[in-house]
């Protein structure tokens, strides 16, 4: 997306940060050599808080909320698939803390935060978005995650700020290939190994474009099958398909994004409150925020 086109686009718009992105990017990023007064790690509260302050500071949104997943065992998609991010190993305690932290101190700085030990923070975002786009509002969204592309429509964005890639609709289509409203199938088909979601076993990404660009939806290729099977290597592919329909069908619930949830009343108005002093003060000592970021999180607004 251009420039002037993104800024058209923020004019109006709602910027939604999936938040947790952010705070493992600097986990991972940042060395654990860096401490607060009491000896903790503060790599990832550090990287987030000069994220929180770059963002801010080059767009200043008039309407803004930060999405932080507060669980990886207690989603309602392990109800539906037990082994749902299965493999991924707990999350240290040190980056626990960490979490709270980085949500407190958004809060402490004046910004809506929501968090759920139900629904993910990708739900929680759908749920922002849908209720924007009713009120004929753009999105932005502000993510290293593909998984919430299946929101956009034709006035919002996808972007991620730490590498500078915006995604529009046609963004979406030039990279992966297929149409945001076709992501959800997309990812059905081909599954997600991070997240341990199965998709269709010998299905890739390549060919769950191909498919949805022949056949659209994923439903509509289920009911092509006989005329998938007459194509050249189609009979090889119908195989793989009827074998791997149940999965399809169930990976598709696994990444379908909730947009319809009760959120909590501070979700109505996402404008910037202005930030609590003393509690932004407190946060920032307790954790050994440098005095230049302090600085900087208090002139925000």
């Amino acid at each position: 997306m251009a420039e002037s086109a993104l800024a058209a686009t923020q004019d109006n718009a709602v910027h939604l940060v999936d938040a947790s992105v952010y705070v493992f990017r600097a986990w991972f990023s940042l060395p654990a050599s860096l401490t607060g007064p009491a000896g903790q790690p503060i790599n990832a509260l550090l990287g987030y808080t000069q994220f929180l302050c770059d963002l801010v500071a080059r767009v200043r949104p008039g309407q803004l909320a930060f999405a932080f997943d507060e669980s990886l065992t207690s989603s309602h998609r392990n109800d539906l698939y037990p082994a749902y991010k299965a493999n991924r190993a707990p999350a240290p305690a040190e980056l626990k803390a960490q979490f709270r932290a980085c949500r407190e101190l958004t809060e402490a700085a004046g910004f809506v935060t929501l968090a759920s030990d139900r629904y993910e923070a990708d739900d929680l975002i759908g749920t922002l978005a849908t209720r924007a786009q009713a009120r004929d509002q753009p999105v932005v969204i502000i993510t290293r995650d593909k998984d919430l592309a299946q929101l956009l429509g034709p006035r919002d964005a996808l972007w991620d700020i730490a590498a500078n890639t915006r995604l529009d609709t046609h963004g979406v289509q030039q990279r992966f290939g297929v149409w945001p409203a076709q992501m959800l199938d997309y990812q059905a088909l081909m599954g997600d190994a991070v997240d341990n979601i199965p998709g269709v076993r010998g299905v890739g990404a390549a060919t769950a474009a191909q498919l949805l660009r022949q056949f659209h939806t994923l439903d509509r290729l289920y009911e092509s099958l006989d005329e998938l099977a007459r194509r050249r290597r189609g009979a090889a592919l119908r195989r793989r398909l009827e074998d791997g329909r149940e999965s399809a069908l169930l990976s598709r619930e696994l990444c379908r994004l909730q947009r319809d949830l009760l959120l909590p009343a501070a979700a109505d108005d996402l404008h910037w409150k202005g930030a609590d002093p003393v509690r932004l003060d407190a946060c920032c000592a307790n954790w050994g925020i440098s005095a230049r970021l302090q600085r900087r999180l208090r002139e925000l607004g």
